[in-house]
Protein backbone atom coordinates (compact mmCIF):
# COMPACT_ATOMS: atom_id res chain seq x y z
CA UNK A 1 0.00 0.00 0.00
CA UNK A 2 1.26 3.18 -1.12
CA UNK A 3 1.33 6.69 0.56
CA UNK A 4 0.59 9.67 -1.42
CA UNK A 5 -1.33 12.97 -0.95
CA UNK A 6 -4.76 13.60 -0.61
CA UNK A 7 -4.64 15.65 -4.03
CA UNK A 8 -2.68 12.82 -5.78
CA UNK A 9 -5.03 10.04 -4.70
CA UNK A 10 -7.83 12.60 -6.38
CA UNK A 11 -5.77 13.11 -9.52
CA UNK A 12 -5.49 9.47 -9.85
CA UNK A 13 -8.99 8.83 -9.49
CA UNK A 14 -9.69 11.09 -12.44
CA UNK A 15 -7.11 9.77 -14.62
CA UNK A 16 -8.50 6.18 -14.44
CA UNK A 17 -11.72 6.71 -14.82
CA UNK A 18 -10.91 8.96 -18.01
CA UNK A 19 -8.65 5.54 -19.18
CA UNK A 20 -11.02 3.11 -18.17
CA UNK A 21 -14.42 5.20 -19.49
CA UNK A 22 -13.77 7.51 -22.33
CA UNK A 23 -17.37 9.40 -21.46
CA UNK A 24 -15.74 11.23 -18.52
CA UNK A 25 -14.67 14.59 -19.29
CA UNK A 26 -12.75 16.96 -16.87
CA UNK A 27 -14.20 20.74 -17.26
CA UNK A 28 -13.78 23.70 -15.35
CA UNK A 29 -11.94 27.05 -14.61
CA UNK A 30 -8.46 26.29 -15.48
CA UNK A 31 -8.60 22.97 -15.14
CA UNK A 32 -6.57 22.47 -18.40
CA UNK A 33 -4.26 25.69 -18.52
CA UNK A 34 -3.53 25.71 -14.35
CA UNK A 35 -4.78 22.33 -13.21
CA UNK A 36 -7.05 23.93 -11.65
CA UNK A 37 -6.68 26.33 -8.50
CA UNK A 38 -4.77 23.93 -6.63
CA UNK A 39 -3.60 21.90 -9.46
CA UNK A 40 -5.27 18.88 -8.82
CA UNK A 41 -5.84 17.78 -12.06
CA UNK A 42 -2.24 19.04 -13.26
CA UNK A 43 -1.44 17.28 -16.63
CA UNK A 44 -4.46 15.58 -17.42
CA UNK A 45 -4.91 17.77 -20.68
CA UNK A 46 -1.24 16.56 -21.66
CA UNK A 47 -3.02 12.94 -22.04
CA UNK A 48 -6.49 12.77 -22.85
CA UNK A 49 -6.24 16.44 -24.76
CA UNK A 50 -8.39 19.24 -24.59
CA UNK A 51 -11.48 17.20 -25.67
CA UNK A 52 -11.76 16.05 -22.62
CA UNK A 53 -10.39 18.21 -20.40
CA UNK A 54 -11.85 21.78 -20.93
CA UNK A 55 -11.21 25.35 -19.71
CA UNK A 56 -14.52 27.42 -19.10
CA UNK A 57 -15.16 30.86 -18.94
CA UNK A 58 -15.57 32.49 -15.12
CA UNK A 59 -19.02 30.83 -14.75
CA UNK A 60 -20.69 28.73 -12.51
CA UNK A 61 -23.86 28.13 -13.85
CA UNK A 62 -22.87 28.06 -17.57
CA UNK A 63 -20.45 24.84 -15.82
CA UNK A 64 -23.32 23.26 -13.93
CA UNK A 65 -25.83 23.37 -16.91
CA UNK A 66 -23.20 22.23 -19.51
CA UNK A 67 -22.73 19.32 -17.51
CA UNK A 68 -26.53 18.60 -16.67
CA UNK A 69 -27.11 18.70 -20.59
CA UNK A 70 -23.76 16.44 -21.48
CA UNK A 71 -24.87 14.02 -18.85
CA UNK A 72 -28.67 13.55 -20.22
CA UNK A 73 -26.94 12.67 -23.60
CA UNK A 74 -24.88 9.94 -22.33
CA UNK A 75 -21.47 11.48 -21.12
CA UNK A 76 -20.20 11.49 -17.55
CA UNK A 77 -18.80 14.92 -16.68
CA UNK A 78 -16.68 15.66 -13.72
CA UNK A 79 -16.54 19.52 -13.43
CA UNK A 80 -14.60 21.51 -10.63
CA UNK A 81 -16.27 24.51 -9.08
CA UNK A 82 -13.36 26.66 -7.17
CA UNK A 83 -14.31 27.11 -4.11
CA UNK A 84 -17.92 26.13 -2.46
CA UNK A 85 -18.71 29.80 -1.44
CA UNK A 86 -19.38 29.60 -5.41
CA UNK A 87 -21.88 27.14 -5.49
CA UNK A 88 -24.90 30.04 -4.85
CA UNK A 89 -23.93 31.43 -8.71
CA UNK A 90 -25.14 27.92 -10.08
CA UNK A 91 -27.86 27.95 -7.69
CA UNK A 92 -31.00 27.12 -9.80
CA UNK A 93 -28.89 24.78 -12.19
CA UNK A 94 -27.97 22.99 -9.36
CA UNK A 95 -31.22 22.72 -7.30
CA UNK A 96 -33.59 23.22 -9.19
CA UNK A 97 -31.75 21.16 -12.41
CA UNK A 98 -29.64 19.11 -11.62
CA UNK A 99 -30.96 18.18 -8.17
CA UNK A 100 -34.27 17.15 -10.21
CA UNK A 101 -34.05 16.53 -14.03
CA UNK A 102 -34.08 12.30 -12.95
CA UNK A 103 -37.09 12.77 -10.87
CA UNK A 104 -38.98 15.04 -13.70
CA UNK A 105 -38.10 13.02 -16.14
CA UNK A 106 -40.13 9.94 -14.36
CA UNK A 107 -36.11 7.90 -14.17
CA UNK A 108 -36.02 8.18 -17.97
CA UNK A 109 -32.79 10.38 -17.56
CA UNK A 110 -29.76 9.57 -15.84
CA UNK A 111 -27.42 12.28 -14.71
CA UNK A 112 -24.26 11.08 -13.95
CA UNK A 113 -22.55 14.83 -13.17
CA UNK A 114 -19.76 14.93 -10.45
CA UNK A 115 -19.31 18.51 -8.86
CA UNK A 116 -15.69 18.72 -7.37
CA UNK A 117 -15.35 21.55 -5.05
CA UNK A 118 -13.65 22.92 -2.56
CA UNK A 119 -14.85 23.63 0.92
CA UNK A 120 -13.39 24.68 4.38
CA UNK A 121 -10.79 27.35 5.71
CA UNK A 122 -7.22 27.27 4.09
CA UNK A 123 -6.12 30.03 6.39
CA UNK A 124 -6.73 34.17 5.64
CA UNK A 125 -8.76 33.32 2.73
CA UNK A 126 -11.66 35.29 4.48
CA UNK A 127 -15.88 35.12 4.28
CA UNK A 128 -15.94 34.57 0.75
CA UNK A 129 -13.46 31.73 0.22
CA UNK A 130 -13.49 30.34 3.56
CA UNK A 131 -16.71 28.61 4.46
CA UNK A 132 -17.85 24.94 4.79
CA UNK A 133 -21.17 25.01 2.48
CA UNK A 134 -22.15 21.49 2.58
CA UNK A 135 -25.38 22.11 4.85
CA UNK A 136 -26.78 24.49 2.16
CA UNK A 137 -27.82 21.29 -0.22
CA UNK A 138 -28.42 18.62 2.85
CA UNK A 139 -32.17 19.97 1.99
CA UNK A 140 -32.21 19.23 -1.74
CA UNK A 141 -33.43 15.94 -2.34
CA UNK A 142 -32.09 14.09 -5.56
CA UNK A 143 -28.17 15.16 -4.27
CA UNK A 144 -25.72 12.83 -3.10
CA UNK A 145 -23.35 14.03 -0.75
CA UNK A 146 -19.59 13.46 -0.25
CA UNK A 147 -17.00 14.68 2.21
CA UNK A 148 -14.06 12.50 1.70
CA UNK A 149 -11.39 12.89 4.94
CA UNK A 150 -8.52 10.65 3.93
CA UNK A 151 -6.45 10.19 0.47
CA UNK A 152 -7.73 6.47 0.38
CA UNK A 153 -11.04 7.85 0.66
CA UNK A 154 -11.18 10.55 -1.53
CA UNK A 155 -9.61 8.10 -4.62
CA UNK A 156 -12.48 5.36 -3.49
CA UNK A 157 -15.34 7.90 -3.31
CA UNK A 158 -15.06 9.44 -6.52
CA UNK A 159 -14.11 6.82 -9.02
CA UNK A 160 -17.51 5.79 -6.91
CA UNK A 161 -19.55 8.89 -7.50
CA UNK A 162 -18.45 8.92 -11.61
CA UNK A 163 -19.32 5.44 -11.97
CA UNK A 164 -22.67 6.23 -10.48
CA UNK A 165 -26.00 7.84 -12.18
CA UNK A 166 -26.95 10.15 -9.76
CA UNK A 167 -25.27 14.13 -8.98
CA UNK A 168 -22.76 14.02 -6.50
CA UNK A 169 -21.44 16.83 -4.13
CA UNK A 170 -18.11 16.09 -3.66
CA UNK A 171 -16.73 18.51 -1.27
CA UNK A 172 -12.46 18.26 -0.93
CA UNK A 173 -11.64 20.33 2.45
CA UNK A 174 -8.42 22.87 0.97
CA UNK A 175 -6.20 21.93 4.28
CA UNK A 176 -6.10 18.12 3.08
CA UNK A 177 -4.83 18.32 -0.22
CA UNK A 178 -1.27 17.88 1.14
CA UNK A 179 -1.72 15.65 4.10
CA UNK A 180 -0.60 12.10 3.02
CA UNK A 181 -1.95 9.01 3.73
CA UNK A 182 -2.33 5.06 2.88
CA UNK A 183 -3.92 4.36 -0.57
CA UNK A 184 -4.54 0.61 -2.05
CA UNK A 185 -2.53 -0.35 -4.57
CA UNK A 186 -4.92 -1.02 -8.10
CA UNK A 187 -8.33 -0.63 -8.07
CA UNK A 188 -10.47 0.97 -5.38
CA UNK A 189 -13.54 2.05 -4.66
CA UNK A 190 -15.51 3.14 -1.29
CA UNK A 191 -19.31 2.69 -2.00
CA UNK A 192 -21.28 5.81 -0.52
CA UNK A 193 -23.19 5.85 2.57
CA UNK A 194 -21.37 3.67 4.23
CA UNK A 195 -19.37 5.61 7.46
CA UNK A 196 -15.79 4.28 9.06
CA UNK A 197 -15.13 3.81 12.35
CA UNK A 198 -11.85 4.95 12.48
CA UNK A 199 -10.91 4.43 16.21
CA UNK A 200 -13.06 2.30 18.59
CA UNK A 201 -13.33 3.30 21.63
CA UNK A 202 -15.86 2.92 24.71
CA UNK A 203 -17.06 6.51 26.57
CA UNK A 204 -17.69 8.76 23.43
CA UNK A 205 -18.42 8.21 20.34
CA UNK A 206 -17.31 11.79 18.20
CA UNK A 207 -18.59 11.90 15.03
CA UNK A 208 -16.18 13.79 12.72
CA UNK A 209 -17.13 15.44 9.16
CA UNK A 210 -14.64 16.28 6.46
CA UNK A 211 -12.42 18.22 7.46
CA UNK A 212 -12.46 17.65 11.28
CA UNK A 213 -11.30 14.06 11.39
CA UNK A 214 -7.79 15.03 11.81
CA UNK A 215 -8.93 17.16 14.77
CA UNK A 216 -10.84 14.69 16.52
CA UNK A 217 -8.49 11.77 16.42
CA UNK A 218 -5.30 14.62 17.73
CA UNK A 219 -8.46 14.87 20.61
CA UNK A 220 -8.68 10.80 20.83
CA UNK A 221 -5.22 10.70 21.72
CA UNK A 222 -4.78 13.02 23.81
CA UNK A 223 -8.16 11.51 25.52
CA UNK A 224 -6.93 8.64 25.55
CA UNK A 225 -3.86 9.54 28.07
CA UNK A 226 -6.73 10.49 30.54
CA UNK A 227 -8.44 7.75 30.31
CA UNK A 228 -10.98 8.61 28.36
CA UNK A 229 -11.70 6.09 24.88
CA UNK A 230 -13.22 7.90 22.06
CA UNK A 231 -14.80 6.35 19.56
CA UNK A 232 -13.84 8.30 16.16
CA UNK A 233 -16.56 7.59 13.31
CA UNK A 234 -15.98 9.63 9.26
CA UNK A 235 -19.78 9.37 7.68
CA UNK A 236 -17.66 9.84 4.59
CA UNK A 237 -20.88 10.85 3.32
CA UNK A 238 -23.85 12.81 4.11
CA UNK A 239 -26.17 11.70 1.47
CA UNK A 240 -26.46 8.73 2.10
CA UNK A 241 -25.95 8.69 5.35
CA UNK A 242 -24.92 5.75 7.60
CA UNK A 243 -26.88 5.91 10.24
CA UNK A 244 -26.68 2.15 11.53
CA UNK A 245 -22.94 2.71 12.12
CA UNK A 246 -23.90 5.57 14.45
CA UNK A 247 -26.84 3.96 16.73
CA UNK A 248 -24.21 0.77 17.14
CA UNK A 249 -21.55 3.36 18.17
CA UNK A 250 -23.83 5.17 20.59
CA UNK A 251 -25.72 1.39 21.85
CA UNK A 252 -21.93 1.12 22.80
CA UNK A 253 -20.81 4.40 24.18
CA UNK A 254 -24.12 6.50 25.35
CA UNK A 255 -22.53 9.82 24.57
CA UNK A 256 -22.16 11.36 21.09
CA UNK A 257 -20.22 14.86 19.43
CA UNK A 258 -20.46 16.07 16.61
CA UNK A 259 -18.35 17.89 14.74
CA UNK A 260 -18.38 19.70 11.69
CA UNK A 261 -16.23 22.65 10.77
CA UNK A 262 -19.45 24.63 9.04
CA UNK A 263 -21.22 27.00 11.14
CA UNK A 264 -22.75 25.15 14.20
CA UNK A 265 -26.07 27.03 13.62
CA UNK A 266 -28.37 24.60 11.08
CA UNK A 267 -25.34 22.90 10.25
CA UNK A 268 -24.73 18.72 9.64
CA UNK A 269 -24.41 18.17 12.72
CA UNK A 270 -27.83 19.34 13.90
CA UNK A 271 -29.68 16.77 11.13
CA UNK A 272 -27.17 14.27 12.60
CA UNK A 273 -28.28 14.89 16.07
CA UNK A 274 -31.94 14.49 15.36
CA UNK A 275 -31.34 10.84 13.32
CA UNK A 276 -29.66 9.89 17.04
CA UNK A 277 -32.36 11.32 18.80
CA UNK A 278 -35.26 9.80 16.93
CA UNK A 279 -33.73 6.24 16.50
CA UNK A 280 -31.03 5.86 19.43
CA UNK A 281 -32.50 7.81 22.44
CA UNK A 282 -32.92 5.54 24.98
CA UNK A 283 -29.43 4.42 24.66
CA UNK A 284 -27.80 8.31 25.23
CA UNK A 285 -26.81 9.19 28.97
CA UNK A 286 -26.12 12.71 28.21
CA UNK A 287 -27.45 15.12 25.94
CA UNK A 288 -25.79 15.61 22.29
CA UNK A 289 -23.40 18.18 22.05
CA UNK A 290 -22.11 19.57 18.30
CA UNK A 291 -19.01 21.44 17.30
CA UNK A 292 -18.99 23.73 14.67
CA UNK A 293 -17.81 27.11 13.61
CA UNK A 294 -19.40 30.30 15.48
CA UNK A 295 -21.77 32.09 14.13
CA UNK A 296 -20.25 35.23 12.09
CA UNK A 297 -18.84 35.52 8.75
CA UNK A 298 -15.62 33.72 8.91
CA UNK A 299 -12.81 36.42 9.39
CA UNK A 300 -9.50 37.28 7.54
CA UNK A 301 -7.47 37.62 10.78
CA UNK A 302 -5.35 34.55 11.97
CA UNK A 303 -6.11 35.02 15.45
CA UNK A 304 -9.61 35.63 14.84
CA UNK A 305 -10.01 33.05 12.54
CA UNK A 306 -8.78 30.58 14.95
CA UNK A 307 -11.09 31.57 17.23
CA UNK A 308 -14.77 31.46 14.92
CA UNK A 309 -13.28 28.13 13.97
CA UNK A 310 -12.99 24.82 16.16
CA UNK A 311 -10.73 22.86 17.00
CA UNK A 312 -9.10 20.08 19.34
CA UNK A 313 -9.78 22.54 22.27
CA UNK A 314 -13.19 22.45 21.08
CA UNK A 315 -13.83 18.95 21.25
CA UNK A 316 -11.90 18.52 24.10
CA UNK A 317 -14.66 21.50 26.15
CA UNK A 318 -17.64 19.00 24.69
CA UNK A 319 -15.91 15.79 25.99
CA UNK A 320 -15.66 17.30 29.36
CA UNK A 321 -19.19 18.91 28.97
CA UNK A 322 -20.84 15.35 28.18
CA UNK A 323 -18.97 13.84 31.23
CA UNK A 324 -20.16 16.06 34.00
CA UNK A 325 -22.60 14.49 36.28
CA UNK A 326 -22.30 11.45 33.50
CA UNK A 327 -21.44 7.95 34.35
CA UNK A 328 -18.27 6.63 32.75
CA UNK A 329 -18.20 3.38 31.69
CA UNK A 330 -15.46 0.67 32.63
Amino acid sequence: MRTITYSEAIYEALREEMERDRTVFVMGEDVATFGGVFGVTRDLVDLFSEARVLDTPISESAIVGAALGAAMMGMRPVIEIMFGDFLPVAGDQIVNQLAKARFMTGGKANVPVVVRVTTGAPGSAAAQHSQSVESWFLNIPGLKIAVPATPADAKGLLKSSIRGNDPVLFFEHKMLYDRKGPVPDGEHLVPLGVANVVREGRDVTLIAVGGMLRHALDAAQQLEAGGVSVEVIDPRTLVPFDLETIIRSVEKTGRVIIAHEGHRRGGVGAEIAALIAEEAVDWLDAPIVRVGAKNVPLPYAPELEAFVLPGVADLLAAVEKIGMGARVRA
